[in-house]
């Protein structure tokens, strides 16, 4: 395996020089939560006030921080910003961040005209109408893992008994992915997306991966089934508008992102639930047109655990309304604080289904917003659902301060959630 290249050290001598709306003080990127259900105080202060200041990331590198939604909108959107993680200056996340150059590029980091290329090639899988004809199959899925749950004893962890099963049987039925390997791909996921890991055992943990899907695809092009690497492997690989490496490279990227936010937001909307027994009751008693699918866009808005904001470098002079970024900078868009901007949601802070949360940024924005999301909407849906109708009884099973969150991942949720009924 080719080594990772060694990260970049930043140009940080006009750190400071810019002028900044507001409050211009350094800060350190992330910040700690003083609230687990609530963004860092500190960044949401600078929404308030208005600033975009330049942060200190982990590596020295000093991106400007963009906390407002309509400026988040901007970052994600305007072509001259690039998702390409292996461009110099690049504000990673973190050390394990660095992985994702060190393999085949996934959708992820790709800019255009690439990107578009491979994107146009899948989009037909992933429409609101194919993710609806996938319900009935999720529903099943989740009623079979609530019944192996409820037939266990109490009190149990939600993660392990409802929220990584579901996730991981929808999206490894979905691929074509032996669902006897889970473990493996929950193993492997975890070590990629730890914050504290290195980039040589986060590159070695996607190599194997990528490795592994190459190797399906291989028998997937030979013995063709009912399933995304089957159908795309029998469109596209004997035209030669995608290779074997890319097919397995989409897959990775479906497999790791498909389980694990929609595994986190299972979780932690469940325990969002619980902490509003109102909104929970209705769920179970309710059946308002719009209340189920409502509840899922207000969770996705105000959870949004992409936590550590979404990130990209200028590629020329950038004017974001107002704020000049220049060629070579690096961004961050914390789309969980732009999300929470009462200037585009009233009430942003609150946890109000009633609110209308169109719009929101938890699946990203422009031209890089998530691919499963339609998917993701119908798993959250029937998870929620089944849940309030099935176990209206359920609540937590240890205090609150008890609970560990995911601080310490780059998708935020909680590690285990002790349940009883």
């Amino acid at each position: 395996m080719t080594s990772p290249p060694t990260p970049t050290t930043p140009t940080i001598a006009s750190a400071g020089t810019e002028p900044a709306r507001g409050n211009p003080a350094p800060l350190h990127y992330p910040m700690p939560r003083q609230c687990p259900y609530a963004p860092p105080e500190e960044v949401t202060a600078v929404r308030a006030g208005g600033a975009v200041p330049r942060v200190t990331i982990w590596n020295g590198v000093r991106p400007w921080l963009f906390t407002r939604y309509e400026d988040a909108r901007v970052v994600l959107s305007d072509p001259r910003f690039s998702a390409d993680k292996s461009r110099p200056g690049y504000p990673l996340s973190s050390a394990v961040a660095l992985a994702e150059t060190a393999v085949t590029p996934t959708l992820l980091i790709m800019d255009n005209p690439e990107h578009d290329h491979y994107r146009r090639l899948v989009l037909g899988e992933f429409t609101v109408k194919r993710a609806e004809s996938l319900r009935p199959a999720v529903r099943a899925v989740v009623d079979g893992c609530l019944d192996r749950m409820l037939q266990g004893p109490a009190p149990a962890d939600l993660v392990t008994g409802l929220a990584l099963p579901v996730a991981l049987s929808v999206i490894c039925e979905f691929l074509g992915v032996p669902f006897e390997d889970r473990e493996l791909f929950r193993s492997l996921t975890h070590t990629m997306n730890a914050i504290g890991g290195t980039t040589e055992t986060a590159a070695a943990a996607r190599q194997e991966l990528q490795e592994y899907l190459e190797c399906l695809v291989a028998v997937r092009e030979k013995h063709p089934q009912q399933d995304f690497i089957s159908r795309m492997a029998v469109k596209h690989l004997g035209t030669g508008a995608m290779d074997h490496e890319r097919l397995a490279a989409m897959a990775l990227l479906l497999l790791t992102a498909g389980h694990d936010t929609t595994a986190n937001m299972i979780s932690l909307g469940v325990l969002t639930l619980l902490r509003h027994p109102a909104h929970f009751t209705a769920l179970r008693d309710g059946d308002a047109p719009g209340l189920l699918a409502g509840t899922v866009e207000e969770m996705l808005r105000h959870l949004t655990i992409v936590q550590r904001g979404i990130r990209r470098i200028a590629l020329e002079d950038v004017d974001v309304n107002g704020h000049l970024v220049r060629a070579g900078e690096g961004v961050i868009a914390a789309v969980n604080v732009a999300n929470r901007d009462p200037r585009r949601f009233p009430s942003g802070e609150d946890f109000d289904p009633a609110e209308r949360a169109h719009g929101h940024l938890a699946f990203g924005y422009g031209p890089h917003q998530c691919l499963g999301q339609s998917l993701a909407r119908v798993e959250l849906q029937e998870v929620y659902a089944a849940v309030a109708r099935r176990i209206p009884t359920l609540r937590t099973a240890v205090p609150d301060t008890e609970l560990r969150f995911k601080e310490d991942m780059a998708v935020y949720g909680v590690h285990e959630l002790p349940v009883t009924w």
